[in-house]
């Protein structure tokens, strides 16, 4: 299994918490807007209605017989009771004279001309209050006199309407801020989307499959796209030229190998003296063992390659045991070995027939190899509920104690393989072809004791 790769943090994740966080912001600058808008809408409503109140009481103050008279409306405090249950205060004053209303009212610091108003916003008696003054001259015989109406209310109604505006301000902000986020999640996966999208089609291909990506993506992820395709054009040249190399490898090898050994067959009929006929013997071994060597390690790496891209047909593989057995008969004969099969008609499996076939043969050749002359190795083919078995029983012995999980491992042979020329490949092949087939392979010694049974278990479709 390969290192995990380092990451820097989860894409997706930091746009969204950006996204989250600018909302969040946004949330809280449209609060306070919505707040100070809403205050100033609420201070400028009630300003609005002290000063009709105070206009009320204004238009309520008359010169008659040359004294002023001053008659409130029920209508100019009425409409400040209306508004909310604060207490209201007035005053009608000239020339610093109260006419009427509260003498310890108090005064505006502003300099008000006639027709203008001003608002205070002050303590009277321990509570807050909003207070509006507003002048006018009158004449007042024959000369002008100012006349300052004072209106004033509590502000505890004013409080409380400006502690439901906050509310809903808040409301409003968190409104925002939870469809905000909603809304960031969203644009975080949409935007995230495209990049799983090739992800997911890239990861869909196989093996093989080494065309270049011509998937539409954004114009941010061109760049990525064209370095993908790049490095699957190396990696395509690059396998291309591996398959050329194991296939002339194939070639170059085996056919000086064979040259050198038949040559070194007919030196070994022309010497004489003993210790050179020894001699070219050994050399003819190591011919072998090289040959047999190279000849596994190419078809290892054949069968490496065809397990990444496996051609799925039906394969029978009753037929396919008989017709090994049929071709290795001859090389049996050699060693005076009878090579037997008994199979019946099991139901197909779905593989690769080239990496199958190549699978059972080196069985049945380590079974040929390893046998003694004389013996009997027997080939059958068997199916249960879910498998067909090819099953391979010879008499070279068997494995005693030995670990015969090692002996999958490549290059690893049992202890009684010394003297016998081999690579250790053999089996590690057999096992990656099942597997690859979903299957298992199992080695154990035979039931008669004299030998080794290996069986190949595929399963079926």
């Amino acid at each position: 299994m390969s290192d995990p790769l380092p990451t820097s943090g989860s894409l997706r994740r930091r746009l969204t918490l950006q996204l989250v966080g600018s909302a969040a912001i946004l949330a809280t600058l449209l609060f306070f807007v919505v707040l100070a808008f809403a205050r100033d809408t609420a201070q400028q409503t009630h300003d609005s209605i002290l000063l009709a109140s105070a206009t009320s009481i204004m238009d309520s103050v008359s010169v008659q017989a040359d004294e002023v008279t001053v008659d409130i409306p029920y209508a100019a405090l009425s409409m400040l009771g209306n508004v909310s249950d604060d207490r209201v205060f007035y005053r009608v004053s000239m020339r610093g004279n109260i006419l009427t209303g509260y003498e310890d009212l108090p005064h505006t610091d502003q300099n008000t001309s006639s027709g203008q108003s001003a608002f205070d916003t002050l303590t009277y008696k321990n509570d807050g209050i909003r207070m509006v003054t507003l002048s006018r001259r009158l004449s007042l015989n024959g000369a002008p006199a100012d006349i300052l109406t004072t209106v004033a209310q509590t502000r505890e109604g004013q409080a409380t309407q400006l502690a439901k505006l906050s509310r809903s301000a808040l409301q409003l902000g968190l409104g925002f801020f939870l469809v905000a986020t909603v809304l960031a999640i969203w644009t975080a996966q949409s935007s995230i989307r495209p990049l799983n999208q090739l992800t997911a089609a890239v990861s869909r291909r196989g093996p093989k499959d080494l065309r270049p990506v011509k998937r539409p993506v954004p114009s941010e992820m061109i760049p990525l796209v064209l370095s993908l395709n790049q490095f699957i054009a190396r990696l395509r040249t690059s396998l291309t030229r591996s398959e050329d190399f194991i296939a002339e490898a194939a070639h170059r090898v085996r056919t000086p190998l064979a040259t050198v050994r038949t040559q070194a067959e007919i030196t070994l009929r022309r010497v004489e003296k003993p210790e050179n006929r020894a001699s070219i013997r050994e050399m003819i071994r190591a011919i072998d063992e090289s040959s047999r060597a190279a000849g596994q390690l190419l078809d290892h790496a054949m069968v490496t390659f065809r397990i990444d891209s496996l051609e799925r047909k039906d394969i029978f593989l009753t037929e396919t045991a008989k017709e090994l057995v049929d071709r290795l008969q001859p090389i049996a004969e050699l060693k005076d070995i009878d090579l037997s099969f008994t199979g019946y008609n099991c139901p197909p499996i779905t593989g690769d027939a080239i990496l199958v076939q190549n699978a059972v043969r080196n069985i049945l050749d380590n079974a040929i190899k390893y046998s003694p002359n004389d013996t009997t190795i027997r080939v059958s083919t068997q199916e249960t509920l879910s498998t067909v078995l090819i099953h391979v029983e010879d008499e070279a012995g068997g494995f005693a104690d030995m670990d015969t999980d090692a002996l999958t491992h490549r290059f690893t042979r049992g202890e009684n393989a010394a003297g016998t020329v081999g690579s250790g490949l053999g089996l590690t092949i057999a096992r990656e072809v099942v597997e690859a087939h979903g299957g298992t392979l199992q080695i154990e010694t035979s039931k008669s004791g004299t030998g080794a049974c290996v069986s190949l278990c595929f399963p079926l479709v």
